[in-house]
């Protein structure tokens, strides 16, 4: 099986988009985001193809397009449907596979599935994005013990946005898990950056990280 990875945030709003961006563009990866909320002329399956230079790049569709920018059980409520986990499947493809999360892990689908039990029924490695605030060291911890609770692997973290040494330091240290890259503080991400990112990220070490899983 090619390589497939999941990308998944300490919360919202945390850079995983633009994350899932580099990933693809530095892998030369397909991507796909299997629930989109809201924005759909705008999406972000769409705002990373913008992003994305290369030509090996395909985006599959979303299982769930909903119309509403909340949480997924409450857009598919509002919507008419309920997601059912069994209709979210993996799109076949001999690429690499970068899956970008709605939310963060403990987002809900319905009214008893959260997205950490799709995450676990996968078996597929997670990259785990962190952005620094105050309060991302318990979020990010968080994060990484949830995963941990349900023996989902992690491949390591990727830092977005003003770095915070002492933030990243503990993080790294506490949780044993590699940093595989940083993303600064961009006023605008275009083409450029994103292909910049991505020389820079170590391929070789993403990719046998990933592969031990």
């Amino acid at each position: 099986m090619s390589l497939q990875f999941i990308v998944a945030g300490i919360g919202t709003e945390i850079g995983k988009t633009v994350v899932s961006a580099v990933l693809a563009e530095a892998l030369n990866a397909d991507y796909w985001k299997p629930v989109q909320s809201g924005d759909l002329a705008n999406s972000d399956t769409e705002t990373v193809r913008r992003l994305v230079s290369n030509p090996g790049t395909h985006f599959h569709p979303e299982a769930y397009r909903l119309t509403q920018p909340l949480s997924p059980h409450a857009a598919a409520e509002l919507d008419g449907i309920q997601i059912d986990l069994a209709r979210i499947r993996i799109p076949e493809t001999d690429n690499a596979l970068v899956i970008e999360l709605a939310g963060g892990l403990m987002v809900p689908l319905n009214d008893r599935d959260l997205t950490i039990d799709w995450v676990a029924q996968s078996g597929l490695p997670v990259v785990l994005v962190s952005r620094n605030y105050l309060g991302s060291i318990n979020h990010t911890l968080l994060s990484v013990e949830a995963c941990r609770s349900r023996s989902i692997p992690l491949a390591g973290i990727i830092f977005n946005g003003a770095s915070v040494p002492a933030t990243e330091n503990f993080i790294l240290n506490y949780t044993a898990l590699r940093c595989l890259g940083r993303i600064g503080p961009e006023k605008t991400i275009t083409k450029e950056v994103i292909k910049q990112y991505a020389s820079e990220l170590d391929i070789k070490l993403i990719t046998s990280l990933l592969s031990v899983h």
